[in-house]
Parts: C-alpha cells; sequence; structure tokens
C-alpha cells in the first residue's frame, strides 16, 4: 500500500522541518523527492509513482483552499489604495523585469518567461499568514496590508490560471451572474449547520460539488467556482468560523499537493540552478513592496514589515505552473521551498531588524501620513478602553452613561468602523505597535481598561503605559489566574477573572429583585 507509505514520510519529515520552526510544506516536498530518489533504486522497492487517488486530492486540496480564500474576501480588505495599487504596481514591475531576462538567460519562448515572471511575482499566503498570526500581526496594519495584497495576488493568479486553461465556457456559464442572488439561501444553509460535522461538510458541499463541479459542467474553472462561493459567503459573521472548520481538511489534502511535486520527479542541476538564482533575487523583490509602501504614504516600519512577509515565493505559483507549465512544477517547487527557509527565520526577527535598520530606512518615509497611521492624540479623555471587542463595548456602553470623557481603541479597522457608525467614540490603534506608544499623547487620562482578548497584547499595553509615564489606575480581564498576576505584575492596578466576574454580576441581578419577586425554591420530592 504506496499510499500508507507516503504519510509516514510526509509526516516525518514534515515534523521534522517543523521543529526547526519552518513551514510543514517544505518537509512535505522533501517527503516527495525522498521518495521519489528511493523509488529510483531497485534494491529498495518503494513505489512513487503517482496515482490517480493522489493526484484527486491534490486538486481538492487547491479548491478548498481557494475556497477559504474566498471566504475572506472582503471588499473592505482589499478596497485601499495601498492594497489594489500595491499590488498590481509590483505584479506589472516583476512581470515586465523578469520576463525579458528569463527570455534572454535560460533561452525559453517569450510565453514561457512570462508565465515564470508570473509564478514568481507571487507571495506566499500560507507563509505570510501564518508568520503574522504566530506573531498576533494578523489585525495590525501591516497585517492587514499584507493579507490584502495576498488575496488580490490569488485574484490575479485564479485569471491566470483561467486564461491558461484555455476553457470554453458553454451558454449555461451565464448563469453564474445570478449567483449573488442565493446569497440569502446560502445564508440560512450556514445559520442552519450549527457548529459541528454539518458545516464541514456544507463547506465541502460548496467548495467541491456545487462551486468546483459544478463551474467545471459549464465550462469554467472549477478553481473560479470555489473561490466564488467562498467570496459570496465572506460577509456572513460566521463565515471564519467555517474558514477555520476547514482548515484541517484543506491542510491534509494540500499535502497530496505537495507530495504530487515532489514524487513527480528528483530535481535536476538546472533545476538548483533556477532555485538558487531565483533566491538571490528574492531581496530584489522585498526592496520593491518596501519602496511601493513608501509610495503610498506607509511609515518605514509598517512597509519593512508588510515587504518582509511578502519577501517569499508562493504555493499559489505551483498551481499556476500545475496548469500552465507542468515541465516546471520541480524547478519552482525547489524555488518555492527555498524561498521559505529564507523567509521564515528573518520574519520571527522582523522588529529586532528594523530596530537596527530604521536610521537608514526613515529618512526615505515620505512627509505626508496613511491616515491610518497619524499619531494618536487621547485629547481630554479621562478613561480609555482598549480592545472593543464584546467585553470592551459592554465596559464603554456602561461607563457612557455617567462618563462623557471615553474613548475607545482597537486594532480591527473594521470594528473599529462599526462601533463608529453605531456613535461611540473609537479608533483605530494597535497595542503592539511600539511607535503608537511612542506618538500618543494622554495628557488627561486617569483609568485604562485593558479588555483585548489577546494576553500578550495586555501585557504590552500595561508594560507601555507606565513606561511612558501613565499613573492612572489600570484594570483588566483574564480567563486564568496565572495570566492575572502577569499582567499586574506587568503594571495592571488590578485583573480579575473573566467567569468569577460573570458569576457574581448574575448574582448582583438576583439580588436587585425585591424580596416578593424572588423566584420560591424548588422542592426535591415529587408533589
Amino acid at each position: 500500500m504506496p499510499e500508507a507509505i507516503w504519510i509516514s514520510f510526509a509526516f516525518g519529515l514534515g515534523l521534522l522541518i517543523k521543529s526547526v520552526g519552518l513551514p510543514p510544506l517544505v518537509g512535505y516536498l522533501a517527503a516527495g523527492f525522498v521518495l521519489s530518489g528511493l523509488a529510483s533504486s531497485p534494491s529498495i522497492g518503494i513505489s512513487a509513482e503517482p496515482t490517480a487517488v493522489l493526484a484527486h486530492i491534490a486538486h481538492l486540496g487547491v479548491l478548498l483552499m481557494l475556497f477559504t480564500v474566498g471566504l475572506k474576501l472582503k471588499l473592505k480588505s482589499v478596497i485601499s489604495p495601498e492594497v489594489i495599487g500595491g499590488s498590481l504596481l509590483h505584479f506589472a514591475i516583476t512581470c515586465f523585469v523578469f520576463t525579458p531576462g528569463l527570455y534572454l538567460l535560460m533561452d525559453v519562448s517569450w510565453y514561457v518567461a512570462f508565465m515564470l515572471a508570473v509564478a514568481l511575482s507571487f507571495s506566499s499566503t500560507v507563509l505570510a499568514a501564518k508568520v503574522l498570526e504566530n506573531k498576533r500581526e494578523l489585525r495590525a496594519f501591516h497585517g492587514r496590508v499584507s493579507i490584502g495584497i495576498l488575496i488580490m495576488q490569488d485574484l490575479i493568479a485564479l485569471l491566470v490560471m483561467s486564461l491558461a486553461a484555455g476553457q470554453t465556457p458553454s451558454e449555461w456559464a451565464l448563469i453564474v451572474f445570478g449567483l449573488p442572488l442565493l446569497r440569502p439561501l446560502l445564508y440560512k444553509l450556514l445559520d442552519a449547520s450549527g457548529h459541528d460535522e454539518l458545516l464541514v461538510l456544507l463547506g465541502l458541499l460548496l467548495a467541491l460539488v456545487i462551486g468546483g463541479l459544478g463551474f467545471q459542467s459549464v465550462g469554467l474553472s472549477s478553481e473560479l467556482g470555489a473561490l466564488v462561493f467562498g467570496a459570496i459567503l465572506a460577509n456572513h459573521p460566521r463565515s471564519q468560523e467555517l474558514a477555520k472548520s476547514l482548515w484541517s481538511v484543506k491542510e491534509i489534502f494540500l499535502v497530496g499537493f505537495f507530495l504530487q511535486i515532489g514524487i513527480g520527479g528528483l530535481p535536476d542541476t538546472n533545476a538548483i540552478i533556477f532555485a538558487v538564482v531565483a533566491a538571490l533575487v528574492l531581496p530584489i523583490k522585498g526592496m520593491l513592496f518596501f519602496f511601493l509602501m513608501l509610495l503610498f504614504r506607509l511609515r518605514a516600519r509598517s512597509g519593512f514589515l508588510t515587504a518582509l512577509a511578502l519577501t517569499n515565493y508562493s504555493e499559489f505559483g505551483l498551481i499556476v505552473a500545475s496548469i500552465a507549465l507542468p515541465e516546471w512544477l520541480v524547478p519552482l517547487a525547489i524555488t518555492v521551498a527555498l524561498s521559505f527557509l529564507i523567509s521564515a527565520p528573518l520574519n520571527r526577527l522582523a522588529h529586532p531588524l528594523y530596530d537596527r535598520l530604521s536610521n537608514r530606512l526613515v529618512p526615505f518615509e515620505s512627509k505626508q501620513r496613511h491616515p491610518d497611521e497619524l499619531p494618536i492624540s487621547l485629547g481630554d479623555t479621562r478613561v480609555l478602553v482598549m480592545g472593543m471587542g464584546r467585553t470592551g463595548t459592554a465596559a464603554y456602553d456602561w461607563l457612557q452613561i455617567s462618563e462623557a470623557r471615553l474613548m475607545g481603541l482597537d486594532s480591527d479597522l473594521a470594528k473599529v468602523m462599526r462601533h463608529q457608525k453605531e456613535g461611540r467614540n473609537v479608533v483605530y490603534a494597535d497595542a503592539e505597535d511600539k511607535t503608537f506608544w511612542e506618538a500618543l499623547h494622554m495628557p488627561s487620562l486617569d483609568a485604562v481598561i485593558l479588555a483585548m482578548s489577546d494576553i500578550e497584547a495586555k501585557l504590552i499595553a500595561a508594560k507601555k503605559l507606565r513606561k511612558y509615564g501613565f499613573t492612572g489606575y489600570i484594570v483588566a480581564h483574564s480567563m486564568f489566574e496565572d495570566e492575572a498576576r502577569s499582567i499586574c505584575e506587568a503594571g495592571a492596578d488590578e485583573a480579575y477573572l473573566t467567569m468569577s466576574e460573570t458569576g457574581v454580576a448574575l448574582a448582583s441581578h438576583l439580588l436587585e429583585r425585591s424580596p416578593g419577586t424572588m423566584p420560591a425554591p424548588v422542592s426535591d420530592k415529587a408533589s
């Protein structure tokens, strides 16, 4: 049973690669190459021929990946000058420079040179999202810009894949334009699916059957179908829950995609040379992103962190190559893996690297600042609520009754805009951004409520408030007693346990009732 051997190798090498801080998919690629090498030795007797089953699993992984990309495809995260302009300009400049270079140096056709340039222009959604998530920077300004650019690149990749596939749509393809009318029905199905296995099955149904197979049956790309159905659900409140429920299934199927590439054949000398040269060019890709971000008035810090997150090559380039340039799949796979080996360690050191290089990078900043990066002044604010989720919003609304000089801060721009529409005085700020604290003015501040969900953000906020001279009252909440102690040690005056306070609040509501309306005790005896 070759599949059992493949799974064993994928797990072993994936675990080994993960233990040194690199994405496991590098291990899956390596597992495929190792299997291919072992299969070439007759004395070992291991089969490493790509099977129809493996190819099918790989395709399902691609569809699920595109479906989850669609679930994140909110117009607010994409429609901004730095995201649209940065991604399109980077794509155009990369293709304009790389295409003639590849044509002249590698003796390939203009079509092959262009498609290779396209594949190398993308950055890794998997690696960047994982790095930003691990550093808790997905919602920070540079994190949102990075994810927005990656989504734009995914859309460009999908367009290239559709054109390269050369499929001719049937007349039934016009039905696609009516799909938005299905949104209310799909929303009801999502609401009715609950939180367990039905939710996963709904995602599989929409991504693989209705989206993938449905689009394919009318002559359109199955990849496009998966993305479209994900995008239709993107604005539903439970879209991210659906994405999380499909995460493990998608990752398992994508193992098949990377294994299939490795099993397809060992890299030759030319493939390795191509990968090494592409890795040497990688800094140019990062520098281009950095200066494009400065062009759109981002600070040097935001531009540097965004560029560093995007300085790698993409697994999406492999998906494009599997359709347009299958003979280049192995060289590109080596290129992507090598870029991960370079990018992952650098991103873990992103903040120390910027601190060392800031004196050289800051002079390149524009004199005009991006609206989201202007210094924040609290003015005459007396009470500040940091983190406007459910807990922070409840605290804000209760205080608003008696406290007029009140302000809320949050690092999620969409959440900030929603609160502003509802009439709350809430502004965007990232507590984990050192520059935010350096530029913060708080002349009248008396008290701060730390209501962020992330313990690290609370610790940083408490330390920074004390460091920059705040002597007032700091209070926080926490789920765990050890975390509460850490918050107090970081500078907070008090940290309450969330569940304990919920119990006290429930009991207080009961005591507020008059004795005459108190519920009578229920007897445990049968009447």
